[in-house]
């Protein structure tokens, strides 16, 4: 029997199964919203379940990237064949669709929020390496690289929930950051004090709590962590990797103003050249372990995750510090603790962050349909809204919260809404019919509304969103209403400011 639309709309409110908005919150922050698919999957999840799921890892074995060009998921669009190991264009491309369709959704919102931490640009390595070797050092995929050579996306995505200390001492070696913070030059003779200072200022625990002799002293540490080059640069066969270089390391005493050891000393003692390593090591390690650090990556995640309108309160960064020295700089309990905590849970910290760019690009990719889109298109407009994938504007990274609402960015986001519903039309029209025999105006702005997260609409919105809907003479669910109001609807929200709040 063919059930009235407007009688299944007053009969049944939600045609769709839909999770708890406490569980929508969750997928806004931990991941980038959710397709209507996994929607109906989340409607069976409670709180804990949900974070439960998405702290899950197992999933990266089953690769999302052998979907990557086939029916059904977000396009790419290619001059040759697809090569995100070696062209930029490319890994951007991968990286937005993995962001869409990857099952474990955290892992690719960690791995942005550790690109953001450790702000590496490609324009630098690419102005001093070849364009190819510039991509695979910021974005190649170790099991699909000849050599082995591992991106630095690749290492943030592989410790995107790991732990800080050990990711700290990847990072250190990574060829990427050697070439970005300079670390490749730091020789005995001559310190270079790009990434010592990095390191305490950006990295851990913060500029107000190191002196320049530091800055100097953490130089001398990494004296002799360089970069080896084998092969011909510009081939494939070339690599790229950390070296240590004994002949070039400082193997005198450096003295810090902060505990470097657990006893509370403060001196790297004098070693060896052949041993000089370990200066760097122990000064990771008792950096990773500050209480400061603790506290700056709490206020970091309470930014990422909890509000940007609210100051972290003082008991969420407290908890979340003691969570991440008690768990030796896990960031699984960490993480878990933050999505856990009363203040990330509670309703008024609903739609306190603004949206990054590439959140609301890939939400709205997941919310409206990213079918017959092709990720290349959304990467101009990335670009107008503020934000380049591998292309942070300098060593602090992006600027957030409301900086990213120029006008011109603001303008751009409304331009990629129009884009993406426009290409979704035909789509959205289909849905709508399938799932309504036939309705109101109330009606096709229900099922729009339960395809999108966000804020329920004032009735004054309310009212001018079922206006338009009547405008042009009044809405019956004719095809062609039902193609140009489903998208223009579509639109309207995804384009208002309400929606570029998670």
């Amino acid at each position: 029997m063919c059930v009235p639309w407007a009688t299944f709309i007053e009969v049944y409110p939600s045609p769709m199964a839909r999770p708890s908005p406490a569980v929508e919150h969750i997928l806004r922050r931990a991941g980038f919203g959710a397709t209507p698919e996994e929607r109906d999957q989340y409607a069976r999840y409670t709180v804990p379940s949900a974070i439960a799921s998405l702290l899950t890892t197992d999933l990266l074995k089953s690769d999302i990237d052998s979907k990557i060009g086939t029916p059904g998921y977000l396009g790419i669009t290619v001059t040759a064949a697809f090569s995100p190991n070696t062209v930029i264009n490319d890994a951007r491309q991968r990286w937005l669709f993995r962001m869409v369709h990857s099952a474990t959704p955290l892992v690719e919102k960690m791995t942005l929020f550790w690109h953001h931490h450790f702000a590496t640009a490609y324009s630098k390595i690419q102005g001093t390496y070849p364009a190819a070797d510039a991509t695979r050092m910021m974005a190649t995929k170790r099991s699909t690289d000849s050599t082995g050579m591992r991106g630095q996306i690749e290492l943030l995505r592989e410790f995107a929930l790991g732990n800080f200390r050990q990711l700290l001492v990847e990072i250190a070696q990574d060829p990427a950051m050697l070439v970005w913070l300079d670390g490749r030059l730091n020789v005995r003779n001559k310190p270079q004090e790009n990434f010592g200072r990095e390191l305490m200022e950006l990295f851990t625990f913060g500029v107000e709590n190191y002196r320049e002799t530091d800055v100097y002293a953490a130089a001398r540490v990494f004296t002799g962590w360089n970069l080896r080059i084998t092969g011909t640069q510009g081939t494939p066969g070339v690599t790229y990797a950390f070296v240590y270089n004994a002949n070039q390391h400082d193997p005198d005493p450096k003295e810090f103003s902060f505990p470097v050891y657990p006893d509370g000393s403060t001196r790297i003692p004098a070693r060896a050249a052949t041993a000089g390593m370990q200066d760097g090591l122990d000064l990771i390690a008792g950096l990773a372990i500050h209480p400061e650090t603790a506290k700056r990556l709490a206020r970091r995640l309470w930014t990422w995750f909890v509000s940007e309108v609210d100051a972290p309160e003082a008991s969420f960064v407290e908890n979340i510090s003691k969570v991440y020295l008690d768990n030796d700089t896990e960031m699984k309990p960490v993480i878990r603790a933050v999505l856990m905590s009363p203040q990330f849970i509670d309703k008024k910290r609903f739609y306190q962050r603004y949206s990054w760019p590439v959140e609301f690009v890939v939400r709205s990719l997941k919310e409206v349909g990213p079918v017959g889109f092709s990720a290349n298109n959304a990467m101009t407009p990335l670009a107008n809204m503020g934000q380049q994938l591998f292309e942070p504007p300098d060593v602090n990274g992006w600027e957030l919260g409301p900086g990213w609402f120029s006008t011109g960015g603001m303008l751009a986001r409304m331009n990629f809404a129009s884009t993406l519903t426009q290409n979704q039309r035909f789509i959205l029209r289909d849905q709508a019919r399938a799932e309504w025999s036939g309705g109101t105006a109330e009606a096709l702005l229900s099922f729009v509304l339960e395809r999108l997260s966000l804020q329920t609409p004032a009735e004054p919105v309310r009212a001018a969103l079922i206006n338009y809907i009547n405008a042009g003479g009044q809405f019956t669910g004719t095809e062609t209403q039902l193609l140009n109001k489903t998208a223009g609807l579509f639109h309207l929200l995804t384009g208002s400011g309400d929606y570029q709040l998670v």
